[in-house]
């Protein structure tokens, strides 16, 4: 999920961090010229008492196409647009503006 956040631009990078236990992610996030944060909006959708899944044609369209929503899909984790141009439906983990 965070390598869809580097590829979109949301973030400038991630680090996982090995501490024996659990483990660490550390993100960086990235600022706009001006100093606001890039991500605006993040929304968790899908939670573990509630899933939400979608079919193809259903897929979610955030802020009209300026955002996006990360998907797990049959074929891996990838954008609502990856997964419209592959025609695959999935669960809608999470919304980024």
């Amino acid at each position: 999920m965070t390598q869809i956040l580097v590829e979109k631009g949301y973030i400038k990078n991630y680090l996982n961090i090995d501490d024996g236990k659990q483990g660490l992610l550390r993100l960086y996030l990235k600022y706009d010229e001006a100093g606001n944060p890039v991500i605006r909006e993040l929304e968790r959708i899908s939670k573990p008492g509630r899933r939400r899944y979608v079919g193809a044609d259903n897929l979610p369209r955030v802020r009209n196409g300026l955002g996006i929503a990360i998907m797990s899909t049959s074929q891996g984790v990838m954008s609502d647009k990856e997964a419209r141009n592959v025609n695959i439906g999935g669960e809608v983990l999470a919304t980024v503006f």
